[in-house]
């Protein structure tokens, strides 16, 4: 593995920093977050036109940049700096790949150039059990006969889907939704990924009011809405939403040691100025001690983040280096919140202080994506590191 950067991802990164600096402060994501869609479509567009990050890993004969996960992840990374509400992880993260991995040639061609440009938005309208972070996704997590989820049917016209999805990050917004849905009734069941435009009729998207506010989560209701098939009904759809969620996995991790980091920053500046008994606060040693615990925390979840994306990106077969890097990511993020809003004293906790934002980004993702303890159980038994007794507490 070579641990260091190329030219070009680091003036991915530089850029990116630049321009967020600019665009998205924290008035700004504020405001941003408070109107109809969540993010602020003026600044995607700017981020597409100008970075490409939607179609970051997109070929670039669909308009995309043609790079890869690293970097991808390491878009990610200044993302999470600023709790940036943008539709990144919908659409450039879960809904593009996979409609690059399953869709038919005609289905890409139509949809992946308008994803690259900015002026499609995409989600995944799924459970978080189908990305198989903390469970393999080979059970009936997207519903089936009366267990629930959404129910496809096929239809003179194509497919009519049936149900409900909970907590769709951007799913009020986005302009095209991947759903997954139950097919096949009992005897012949299996799931399909299904295309469903965001305006369709039947279609009912509701905003949800959620922990962290800067990442949109909807309720998504479908009720006899036509739906395309995505691809045809024969490829792996489950391997390919397991590397989506490996993928997703290593991104989250690069995106939560970026807020791990910034909340740091702000953090060490802050006990710089803050004086008590004639001296900063940054001058005693438990101060000192608590901050350089918190550095440790955020340095090794980045070189965990970095492997994984790394890892990803060379398809390292049976290697759970996502799901892993995620759970340190996300316990380096809550590790630095939290010391941060205590080391702020009384302006730590108030709505009006960042530092809150930081914390309720580390519980929503753990609430969506995890939680930690599972996220490393998983990732134990998908590598065999414990025997059937020893997951059972069993004495061997």
């Amino acid at each position: 593995m070579d641990a260091g950067f190329t030219a070009e991802q680091d003036e991915i990164r530089r850029t990116l920093r630049e321009l967020l600096h600019k665009r998205c402060g924290s008035g700004e994501s504020r405001a941003a977050v408070d109107s109809p869609d969540g993010y602020d479509p003026a600044l995607w567009a700017a981020l597409c036109e100008q970075l490409g990050v939607a179609g970051l890993a997109l070929p670039e004969r669909y308009g995309g940049v043609g790079c890869g996960p690293t970097e991808v992840a390491l878009a990610a990374e200044e993302f999470g700096r600023v709790l940036a509400p943008t539709p990144f992880l919908a659409t450039a993260v879960l809904a593009a790949p996979l409609i690059a991995a399953l869709g038919t040639g005609a289905q890409r061609a139509d949809l992946l150039p308008r994803i690259a440009a900015g002026t499609l938005t995409a989600t995944l309208a799924a459970p978080a059990a189908a990305l198989a972070l903390t469970s393999a996704n080979t059970g009936t997590w997207a519903g089936g006969g009366r267990a629930g989820g959404v129910q496809a049917r096929p239809a003179p016209d194509g497919w009519r889907l049936y149900g409900e999805v909970e907590r769709v990050p951007d799913g009020h917004s986005a302009g095209l939704l991947l759903v997954a849905a139950h097919a096949g009734g009992f005897a012949r069941s299996r799931t399909l990924l299904f295309l469903v435009p965001g305006g369709a009729a039947g279609a009912v998207r509701t905003r949800l009011t959620a922990l962290d506010a800067t990442r949109p989560l909807a309720r998504v209701q479908l009720r006899d809405v036509p739906a395309e098939l995505l691809g045809e009904d024969g490829p792996d759809l489950l391997g390919a939403l397991a590397r989506t969620g490996d993928t997703a996995a290593a991104v989250l991790a690069c995106e939560a040691v970026g807020a791990a980091d910034r909340v740091l920053e702000r953090t060490v500046e802050y006990v710089k100025q803050r004086e008590q008994f004639g001296r900063a606060i940054g001058s005693f040693q438990a101060v000192k001690h608590r901050l350089a615990d918190v550095y440790v925390a955020v340095q090794a979840a980045r070189s965990a983040a970095y492997y994984a994306a790394w890892a990803t990106a060379r398809a390292a077969p049976g290697e759970p280096a996502g799901a892993l890097a995620l759970a340190q990511g996300l316990e380096a993020l809550r590790t630095a919140a939290g010391e941060g809003i205590q080391l702020h004293g009384g302006i730590g906790f108030t709505w009006e202080h960042d530092a809150q934002l930081y914390f309720k980004r580390a519980a929503g993702d753990e609430l969506l994506f995890g939680p930690v303890h599972r996220l490393r159980a998983h990732a134990a038994d998908a590598a065999g590191f414990f025997t059937t007794a020893e997951r059972k507490g069993v004495s061997v």
